[in-house]
């Protein structure tokens, strides 16, 4: 998990387990290759696509969003992983289910509700 900094746009100072958006002309499978490297610096090994989930939120401005997750299982070289966006995150963590930080991105506990048998 990477620990979100105040640069990011909401949640700061919460662990996350990392996303990213999907750019136009792009898959989802590219997208999330993208991702990966650019916040972590390391390559995908291997994946699962676990689902997707409807995220309705309210941004700090008040405006309804709705986001599509596409959620995914990834497997990277742990020897490789190093905070690739240092303006977002402060710092990279390694947790089990029953260690990980109380101070978690408000989207974490549905994500474990619902994948929790399949991580």
């Amino acid at each position: 998990m990477a620990k979100r900094n105040a640069n990011t746009r909401d949640e700061h100072g919460v662990w996350d387990i990392g996303g990213g958006g999907i750019d136009f002309g792009q898959t989802a499978l590219d997208a999330l290759r993208r991702e990966i490297k650019e916040e972590y610096c390391t390559d995908v090994l291997d994946y699962e696509f676990l689902g997707f989930r409807d995220v309705h939120r309210i941004n700090k401005e008040g405006i309804k969003t709705h986001w599509i997750a596409l959620d995914f299982k990834v497997l990277v070289d742990r020897e490789k992983v190093k905070i690739g966006e240092p303006h977002k995150f402060e710092g990279i963590g390694w947790f089990t289910l029953n260690t990980r930080p109380k101070e978690h991105h408000s989207q974490f506990p549905e994500f474990l509700e619902r994948y929790r048998d399949r991580l």
